[in-house]
């Protein structure tokens, strides 16, 4: 009995080799590894879709921009280290110190390399208006020192950051425009110049919020920014189970006069304390201290469960959680601020919008402006 069940197997297993039933050939994704002092944007304009860049421990001096789908591009922990080449860390362009012309494959990395860093970015992943670049990763390394933004997308759809550390960047620690159905999840950002994390529709036009299809932020910690996560100008967007602490603001949902508003954006189970560094007035936004959730223009939006403590300061927006009309007039609307747990605040809940239908409910907390929100 046991010899018939093996021929029969052995019968089986002929059978396919042979091509009765067989499947199509799939082509294997390849790992492409590169070491320090190797070229990292050689190696993914060298990859295919659905291949991984895998970076050895040890520093890059390089930026590096992803257009190809489907590509991971991963380090070994924070111990992978992408800087500025030297020179290019106030944004102007390093050279490309291999002496290639400017065609061919060695000409477009070295291109596309130029472009990244002359923005005064590290990681770029770039699509187009008219294609937007799928199902990159970009995962466990380490994006420091730039002039403006430690890892940056536009025109992005499905774009995973997991475990990147975003330290000590001119402006963003990791930012996106124009992107849908993105995840950040276990990145640390911290000390970045304006916010760790930087969502947007748009910076270099008036337009109304897009929706993101879903984006997640979540177990992330954020830490010594100017503010730990903004959401500017979008919908449809949650923020869940991330740590913010010793910014000058925890999480910023912004929105405008333009239509339709930003809103829809789920802010929960998240842990913000002591967001009490000090950060001067801005062209475009009061000095900030102590403001834990700050929401301003916005409508819809759901604000629950988060443990919100000892934020204190002296702006107008300080508090744990704040409804503020927006600076160009707009009102927010129809948000609710419900079940979460607020202690040593200055005050716990501040509303000074005229905005209707905001409702705040089975929240614990012992100060509000005005009174009676507790």
């Amino acid at each position: 009995m046991k010899k018939c069940h093996i021929a029969y197997l052995a019968c089986t297993a002929a059978l396919i080799g042979t091509g009765l039933g067989a499947a199509p050939p799939v082509a294997a994704h390849r790992i492409h590894v590169v070491h320090p002092g190797e070229s990292v944007q050689k190696a993914v304009d060298a990859a295919q879709p659905g291949d991984t860049v895998l970076l050895t421990y040890g520093t890059y001096h390089e930026s590096v921009e992803v257009s190809t789908p489907g590509l991971t591009l991963r380090g070994v922990g924070r111990g992978t280290v992408l800087e500025p080449e030297a020179g290019a860390s106030t944004g102007t362009a390093p050279s490309t110190g291999t002496g290639a012309a400017k065609n061919g494959t060695a000409g477009r990395a070295a291109e596309a390399a130029t472009s990244c860093a002359a923005a005064g970015n590290g990681i770029c992943v770039v699509g187009t208006k008219d294609h937007n670049v799928d199902g990159v990763t970009v995962a466990s390394l380490t994006v420091t020192g730039f002039a403006k933004t430690g890892l940056y997308a536009t025109e992005a759809d499905g774009l995973t950051v997991r475990r990147v550390t975003a330290v000590k960047n001119g402006v963003w620690g990791i930012a996106t425009e124009h992107s849908v159905h993105g995840v950040f999840r276990d990145n640390t950002a911290r000390d970045n110049g304006d916010a760790g994390l930087f969502l947007a529709n748009t910076v270099k036009e008036e337009q109304g919020a897009t929706d993101t299809e879903g984006t997640v932020v979540e177990h992330n910690r954020l830490e010594g920014n100017r503010i730990g996560v903004t959401v500017r100008r979008l919908r449809n967007l949650t923020l869940a189970g991330n740590h913010l602490t010793g910014n000058c603001a925890g999480v910023f949902v912004v929105g405008d006069e333009n239509k339709p508003k930003a809103g829809f954006v789920t802010v929960r189970d998240n842990r913000i304390e002591r967001n009490n560094k000090s950060c001067p007035k801005t062209a475009r936004l009061d000095a900030l201290q102590g403001s834990g959730i700050v929401l301003t223009g916005a409508e819809d939006s759901l604000v629950t469960r988060n443990v919100i403590k000892d934020n204190v300061g002296k702006s107008p927006l300080s508090g744990g959680i704040v409804l503020f009309k927006s600076f160009v007039g707009t009102t927010s609307e129809r948000n609710r601020i419900s079940d979460n747990l607020l202690r040593g605040n200055s005050p716990d809940l501040v509303n000074t919008d005229t905005g209707k239908g905001n409702t705040f409910e089975g929240n614990s907390c012992r100060s509000s402006k005005p009174a009676g929100l507790c």
